[in-house]
């Protein structure tokens, strides 16, 4: 069998991408081995129920990409992420609007007040995590995210950050905004990585409107097919089989809040005994 010389050159640089692009994959890989072994001891010990090298490769989080974290809080993710992405690339933190603090009802006068400058707060936090070479960070509350992130984001990552937007949806309209932001965030193309405690499919509608932290797998796909995402793929990285609510319970009774345990040394070793929540990982597309 013959070949001809623009067929041969057509396959050996076919060869050459898929070489390049593996030398690229594993790079990015070693990359991440070594910042999730720089973390301190603290964060390391979480990374038996948070997985974060695999779910992280699973949403195709790379160096040199733009990426949305909502609701980073203290930055157990953030800390990672300005390392991993590098210069090159750009982190988003995204809060939560800040009317809807009041409705939790158990934060202080003084703390409402200090979150609403958190747009400028966490970003001059957030600089101080990252090496010489960390990504720049900025940060924004979904309801005032600026045009200028239009179709700029290659990822937006929403951590366990779901369930309490989907509670005071009804209040306003706290899922169907943040949504819309992230999808006008996004290129065309671009991920958004849900990971979300998973409410059991048996048990009652009402309990698991995220008021517990739990958000039924079925009811999520159908919101954010509905708010214009292409479900792509689900994970079982984070699952935790041990963790069977019923509807009497709440994600925090688990570790590490044990919020229901502190007095009881008896139900804070059964809490610990099975673990962190069970989290459903699921990974959608803008069109």
């Amino acid at each position: 069998m013959k070949f001809s010389t623009s067929k041969i050159a057509g396959v050996l640089a076919t060869a050459l991408m898929l070489g390049a692009g593996a030398a690229i994959a594993g790079d990015s890989s070693e990359k991440l081995d070594k910042v999730l072994a720089a973390q301190d001891d603290e964060t390391k010990a979480r990374y038996t129920w948070r997985h974060p090298k695999e779910t992280l490769e699973f949403f195709g989080v790379k160096p040199g990409m733009t990426v949305i974290e909502g609701l980073p809080g203290g930055g157990w993710y953030s800390k990672i992420l300005v390392d991993y992405i590098g210069k090159d690339g750009a982190l988003i933190g995204a809060n939560y609007a800040w009317s809807i603090f009041p409705l939790f009802g158990f934060f202080s006068d003084e703390a409402l007040e200090e979150m609403k400058t958190w747009d400028t707060d966490w970003p001059a936090g957030a600089a101080e995590w990252g090496g010489e070479n960390a990504a720049p960070v900025s940060a924004f509350s979904f309801g005032t995210m600026p045009e200028s992130l239009n179709g700029t984001v290659d990822v937006v990552l929403m951590i366990r950050a779901l369930h309490n937007l989907n509670r005071f949806e009804s209040e306003g309209n706290y899922l169907t905004d943040s949504l819309a932001d992230i999808h006008n965030a996004l290129k065309p193309g671009g991920i958004l990585g849900v990971v979300q405690h998973e409410a059991p499919a048996g048990n009652p509608d009402a309990w698991a409107d995220g008021s517990a932290g739990y958000l039924k797998k079925a009811y999520l796909i159908e919101r954010l097919e509905q708010a214009g995402f292409e479900f792509v793929a689900e994970s079982d990285i984070n699952e935790n089989p041990n963790d069977q609510p019923t509807a009497e319970d709440i994600v925090w009774r688990l570790p590490p809040t044990l919020a229901t345990s502190r007095e009881n040394e008896e139900l804070r070793a059964e809490m610990e005994a099975i673990g962190e929540s069970n989290r459903m990982t699921l990974k959608f597309r803008k069109p």
